[in-house]
C-alpha cells in the first residue's frame, strides 16, 4: 500500500527537515545537503526513498536534478486520513 510506504517516508527526522525544506521551493541535493548533518550521498538516498513513496518529484535542468515537493503525493495521502476525521 502506498500510504504505509509514504508514513514509513516521514517517520525518519532527516526526511522530515527534507521535506520541509522543498516546501519552502525547489532545491538541489547540495542545497538539501548543506542544512543536514548527514552526506551528500545520504541525503540523496533519503531523497530516493521520498521519491518512491510519491511525496516529491525530481526534475533535471541540465546535470543537476531539481527536487520538489509532490503536490499529488500528499493529495493522496490527505484523502486518505480525511476519512479517519469522518469516522
Amino acid at each position: 500500500m502506498i500510504f504505509s510506504d509514504a508514513f514509513m517516508a516521514i517517520a525518519d527526522p532527516n526526511r522530515r527537515y527534507l521535506l520541509e525544506e522543498l516546501r519552502r521551493g525547489p532545491k538541489t541535493v547540495n542545497e538539501l545537503a548543506s542544512g543536514l548533518p548527514v552526506s551528500r550521498p545520504a541525503v540523496s538516498q533519503h531523497l530516493k526513498v521520498l521519491l518512491d513513496a510519491g511525496l516529491v518529484q525530481a526534475r533535471a535542468e541540465g546535470t543537476r536534478r531539481v527536487y520538489t515537493v509532490s503536490s499529488g503525493g500528499f493529495l493522496k495521502l490527505n484523502i486518505w486520513l480525511d476519512q479517519f476525521w469522518e469516522a
